[in-house]
């Protein structure tokens, strides 16, 4: 049976595919600009990767080895394609500013990783959270990252989502720095190369911290055992 709890922790934090497999990488430093545009891509990312990861599954036991990845590839493409159509048609302008990054989905390794490493050996379930999991890891991290250089670069927070959420959003923004000149090292690529090290420095710290915390508490559950002494016979 799944353990549907290691799942979920895999795809938020132990395995995350941007901070621990480094996977997908291109399209994270490229368009966290800004917050709208790191939502955009992991709705997008989150999306595909579930939708992969349900299709491989259900298809896994009539899918020959020998042409599993063409395959997969293909799966993949066709829901790339309808994302692409359904940006087009709702989100256009956000479209235009993710420009080549949507259909280079296709090639991200996360999800063909996701597919083949897991979709295609475990049953629907297991596999429809993993990729939503796994994309929800992605999805954050890409906020995060986002915001770091959305504050930096242009001291603004929440500016144009719109794009994504409609009229309602444009009052979103928040402009926590008045009359800033921005910072054009954190909106450019060297920026987030920073950004992106900053913050899988910060996990390792917290798992090092946890690590320590759980080596601490093993001699005192070791040192309350009961210890079976011979009371019986005799020394000598």
């Amino acid at each position: 049976m799944a353990d549907y709890r290691k799942i979920t922790l895999d795809g938020l934090w132990h395995n995350n595919p941007a901070l621990v497999q480094l996977l997908g990488l291109c399209p994270l430093l490229a368009v966290t600009g800004t917050v709208v545009n790191a939502i955009g891509l992991g709705i997008a990312s989150t999306l595909v990767l579930t939708g992969s990861n349900l299709t491989v599954s259900l298809f896994r036991h009539f899918v020959p080895d020998s042409v599993r990845l063409p395959i997969f590839v293909m799966i993949i493409a066709s829901f790339v394609t309808s994302i692409e159509l359904l940006m087009q048609a709702f989100t256009y302008e956000l479209y235009q500013i993710l420009g080549i990054f949507i259909p280079l989905i296709v090639t991200n390794c996360a999800i063909m990783g996701r597919a083949d490493a897991f979709a295609c050996k475990n049953p629907v379930g297991a596999s429809v959270l993993d990729g939503l999991m796994m994309g929800l890891g992605f999805t954050l991290v890409l906020m995060i990252l986002g915001a770091m250089r959305e504050v930096l670069g242009l001291g603004t927070l929440f500016a144009d989502m719109q794009l994504l959420f409609g009229p309602m959003a444009e009052s979103w923004k928040i402009t926590l720095i008045g009359d800033y000149s921005g910072f054009l090292f954190a909106i450019l690529p060297p920026g987030a190369f920073v950004g992106m090290g900053l913050l899988i420095a910060v996990k390792n710290i917290v798992d090092a911290k946890l690590e320590e915390r759980r080596k601490a508490r093993k001699p005192k559950a070791d040192g309350g055992s009961s210890r079976r002494v011979r009371v019986t016979g005799t020394i000598n």
